[in-house]
């Protein structure tokens, strides 16, 4: 039974996630903030169909901006399972506004989620990873990781440096035995959308008059489409986590865009040839392909 962490699976692709891959048959450990507080009710659920199901989830609080934190859950699953095969990391947050208008601090506070939460919990288990017959792990990005969204540049500047640094990490652990794949999700009903704060800096929103309020309208379109019949199913990401783990080990892609895409697949596809090139042909490094 291969074991996989999940970070942010208190709600949305990382709750389903934990429970879609528990029923084929993972041990799954589904890590969140707060777990006694704030996602007591999400702790228990899970432990609940855990337990109805016969299925193997084991809930553990992890906050991804925490060194201490992270180390805990490590020591933990050290002591109990030996190791871990899978890392999903999933945790995110999406600010979305008048990109002037968020603060410094706001802007560090992203990133400290998306990039540098993935660049510490991915530290902290590589060791782990590394022993296991097929270490894993998987980012999970987004479309905005790839195209640029007006509005979304704090976001988007963070999932296009977890790209950055997850594509460097894939040829880099190749040789050590330990594989990298990106998922890149389009726009679902997950709650991201709505998990960012507003932006601190008042006088700069001043500035931009009537255009202050077109963030708020496009995540206004976003959740009556949402609500539509037409809603994509957040399910899906779950599944390709899925099938990217049964995957045989070599033949994982490093990106791919689930969903509604705007593209996004056909802009991988022609960028790819491009990357190629630069590691087998201009670095001599084709071993890392």
């Amino acid at each position: 039974m291969k074991n996989v962490l999940i970070t942010g699976a208190s709600n949305g692709f990382g709750y389903l996630t934990a429970l879609t891959l528990a029923r084929n048959g993972y041990k799954v450990w589904a890590t969140m903030r707060d777990s006694s507080g704030k996602n007591k009710e999400k702790k228990e659920a899970l432990a609940y169909i855990a337990k109805s199901e016969n299925i193997a989830i084991t809930v553990a609080d992890l906050d991804v901006t925490s060194d201490a934190s992270v180390n805990a859950v490590v020591e933990q699953i050290t002591k109990e399972d030996g190791g871990i095969d899978v890392l999903v990391n999933n945790a995110g947050v999406m600010y979305v506004g008048i990109t002037e208008a968020y603060s410094l601090q706001q802007v560090e506070e992203q990133f400290n989620t998306n990039f540098f939460g993935v660049i510490r919990t991915s530290k902290a288990f590589l060791p782990l990873l590394k022993k296991s017959s097929d270490g894993l792990i998987i980012n999970i990005s987004s479309l905005a990781g790839r195209l640029v969204f007006p509005y979304f540049g704090v976001y988007c500047a963070s999932k296009f440096a977890l790209e950055a640094y997850s594509e460097s990490l894939k040829y880099e652990l190749k040789p050590l035995n330990v594989d990298v794949t990106i998922i890149e999700p389009g726009p679902y009903p997950s709650g991201l959308l709505y998990s960012g704060p507003k932006e601190d800096d008042d006088e700069v929103l001043k500035s931009y008059g009537e255009m202050r309020d077109v963030p708020a309208a496009m995540l206004q379109n976003f959740g009556e489409f949402f609500k539509s019949e037409d809603a994509p199913n957040s399910e899906e990401i779950a599944d390709a986590i899925l099938n990217v783990i049964q995957m045989e080990k070599g033949t994982r892609p490093i990106r791919e865009a689930v969903g509604i895409d705007y593209n996004t697949n056909e802009l991988n596809t022609k960028t790819g040839p491009i990357q190629e090139s630069l590691i087998k042909e201009t670095l001599q490094m084709e071993h890392l392909i």
